[in-house]
């Protein structure tokens, strides 16, 4: 009996935790298929369906007026849709064949091009979606179009589609590269910040095009707008079966910018010329120079606004579109090339020569200096066992601080900032030294960007005692190094390696401390202080406005695609430079003169001065054992009216500011109010009216 027993326990044991278990996956059945049911049917879809996102068209940028800096084009694309290829024999074998021949390619090139990118794939690859068709070939001629077309049954999964990509009409000439910037294809750091911006896919996918550099880059957000999105179902080897649903794209908006087409070529051609008199043309010595980049900014000195603004050497913005290949990109970034890609205007900077006189005019006015007082301007001036020359040695006798800047006398300005430089303590500087120069320099912008809209702006640096420690501290152990080792035997010029060592000797024991040398140098725009064109525009945009510091500006408005006006950019300043009325009147007056009797009067010789009065600033900055750098400036208005556009221009290595420089800039005030031709802008004043309307007609005239 305890055997039966316990046979019949065991038996009820059995059935119960059967039982147990029955009653469990019965309810989780119940749970999944009841309460459960739409989660899972959703996850069972997603497991079928992707989405393919395709590019919308890109908005336009325009000038001032609506014509197009940058459209869009229709061009015809080959395409091979990888899900079909797979379905034929051999993987599509044939097809890739015939389709090599057709383009004029190799085989394996096709193959690599549509493989997908992974890690540890090279390049080229297919970074895109696997589910929609991989580009193999653009801007085909309508013929082979044609003759895939006529051949479909050859070609399974091949199409021939048109793509818009991105056209550069330049009108009246401008190429304005560093300004409109380009696009390349979208990279993980993007998707990566798409996505923390909140805007998810489809915003963004690894093969759309982005801006890169300029405006494209600036505004890629409004110019994008929005993909297209097909909802495609796949099985379980990946391949597309159907569209369930399709969005389509709709184009980016449209960019107007302050840039005005005819002005910017005008001083595209400046510039060039500039250069190239620069190497040809000798000057009153007969000194030809050999310059090698330079740069011009045209500015609204009422709001900021940029007309015109190019550097040189530059790029064709062509040169991108549908992908740069390996040889020109080689080219465009090689050292021999002199950086193509750089925006001088605002993203390089050097020292600016005489043209920081104005803010030492200022600095010494609001510090005690009468302005009205007499200085003597002697050839050179001696600081200890160094002595510093005026520019050409010339001597001037007893001038005011307005005469010293209508002739550039250096020697004026050396003696103040070395008196201003003993009053901080001198070698024993006290604990807290006013530096009225550096202060005003700040006070007029420079050590930090404009603030304009566009990518890559550099800040500039003024030369600063904490800027002397820290360099000194990052190159003490080289500068002790070469200092040590001697001048080098090899240089092709022992005077200059000479004199190097001699630095290295000295700032290897010394190099942190702010000496006179670096005071006097920093008033006259040489030493350390180096700033970029867009800045020095700025603080004379500012004297002659009457102090107000504008933050520059391209973009002037955004317009839908019908042309509709969605919002404009208005100017904002950047605060007032903090000088009184006085001093910026007696600047501006002093400038004004610098074009009758100063250094730029040979450039304005023939000008109206009487009715059109242009203020003036010559700038030769030099280095040791190279050739000066030109700088000049130049702001006026319409006839009897307030100054309204501020023109600079620089030339690495171009020579006097006056001689190179000089030419350039009164070609383009003359364009800007009439002088010699018709101004540019009707009454010589920029449209403050927006054009509204479509821009898809022919040469983008609104319709």
């Amino acid at each position: 009996m305890n055997i039966v027993a316990r046979s019949r326990r065991r038996v009820l044991l059995v059935q119960g935790v059967g039982l147990s278990l029955m009653l469990l996956l019965g309810g989780r059945l119940f749970y999944l298929q009841a309460l459960d049911s739409d989660a899972y049917a959703a996850a069972a879809d997603a497991n079928t369906t992707r989405q393919v996102v395709s590019a919308a068209p890109r908005g336009l940028i325009l000038d001032d007026l609506g014509r197009p800096l940058v459209r869009n084009r229709t061009i015809l694309q080959v395409t091979l849709d990888r899900s079909e290829l797979a379905r034929q024999p051999g993987d599509g074998a044939a097809v890739l064949d015939r389709l090599a021949a057709v383009l004029g390619t190799d085989v394996e090139a096709l193959r690599t091009r549509i493989r997908p990118c992974a890690p540890g794939v090279p390049t080229p690859c297919w970074n895109g979606s696997p589910y929609e068709p991989v580009p193999v070939a653009t801007d085909v001629e309508p013929a082979l179009a044609l003759q895939i077309l006529e051949h479909r049954e050859q070609f399974p999964g091949v199409e021939t589609v048109p793509i818009t990509v991105r056209s550069y009409p330049a009108p009246a000439g401008a190429n304005l590269a560093h300004v409109l910037g380009y696009l390349q294809p979208a990279d993980v750091d993007d998707v990566a910040a798409q996505r923390s911006a909140g805007l998810l896919d489809p915003r963004l996918g690894s093969a759309d095009l982005v801006g890169r550099a300029g405006l494209e880059k600036q505004y890629d957000a409004l110019l994008r707008g929005t993909p297209g999105v097909r909802q495609v179902t796949v099985d379980h080897l990946g391949h597309v079966l159907t569209t369930v649903d399709e969005t389509d794209a709709v184009p980016g908006h449209n960019l107007v910018t302050t840039i005005d087409a005819q002005v910017q070529a005008v001083a595209e051609k400046v510039l060039a010329e500039a250069i190239t008199r620069a190497h040809e043309v000798p000057d009153y010595r007969g000194r030809t120079y050999a310059a090698d980049s330079g740069a011009i900014v045209v500015m609204d000195v009422t709001d900021g606004s940029v007309v015109a603004m190019a550097g040189a050497p530059t790029y064709d913005p062509l040169d991108w579109v549908g992908g740069i290949d390996h040889g020109t990109y080689a080219r465009l970034t090689a050292q021999s090339s002199g950086s193509p890609l750089l925006a001088r205007p605002f993203a390089a900077a050097s020292a600016p020569g005489s043209l920081m006189k104005v803010i030492s005019v200022a600095a010494a006015a609001e510090n005690g200096y009468d302005l009205n007082g007499r200085y003597e301007c002697p050839s050179y001036y001696r600081i200890g066992d160094q002595t510093f020359t005026n520019f050409e040695s010339a001597a001037h006798g007893w001038i005011t601080l307005a005469r010293a800047l209508e002739v550039s006398c250096d020697t004026v300005f050396y003696k103040i900032a070395h008196e201003m430089w003993l009053r901080d303590g001198g070698d024993d500087p006290i604990a807290d030294p006013q530096d009225p120069m550096q202060r005003m320099a700040a006070a007029f912008g420079l050590g930090r960007p404009t603030g304009i809209d566009l990518p890559g702006e550099i800040p500039g640096r003024i030369s600063l005692r904490d800027f002397k420690r820290s360099y000194w501290e990052r190159t003490r152990e080289a500068t002790c190094a070469r200092a040590q080792a001697g001048p080098s035997e090899s240089s092709d010029d022992p005077e200059r390696s000479a004199y190097l060592h001699r630095l290295d000797v000295e700032n290897c024991a010394d190099g942190a401390r702010f000496r006179a040398g670096d005071a006097v140098n920093f008033a006259i725009g040489q030493g350390d202080t180096a700033v970029t064109p867009l800045q020095m525009a700025r603080v004379y945009a500012a004297i002659a406005n009457g102090g107000t510091l504008w933050q520059p500006r391209v973009a002037k408005a955004e317009l839908d695609v019908d042309g509709q006006l969605i919002r404009t950019f208005d100017p904002r300043s950047d605060g007032e430079v903090g000088v009184s009325d006085e001093v910026l009147d007696h600047v501006r007056g002093a400038l004004l003169r610098v074009s009758t009797n100063g250094t730029a009067a040979g450039v304005f010789g023939d000008w109206p001065l009487s009715r059109i009065p242009v203020g003036a600033k010559t700038g030769t900055a030099e280095r040791y054992s190279e050739d000066p750098s030109s700088w000049f400036v130049g702001f006026t208005g319409p006839a009897q009216q307030k100054p309204r556009y501020v023109v600079l221009m620089t030339v690495a290595k171009g020579g006097t500011g006056s001689g190179t420089s000089g030419p350039g800039v009164r070609e383009v005030l003359s364009a800007l109010v009439g002088v010699g031709r018709d101004p540019v802008f009707p009454g010589a004043l920029p449209p403050a009216a927006l054009p509204i309307g479509r821009f898809d007609a022919p040469f983008g005239r609104a319709r």
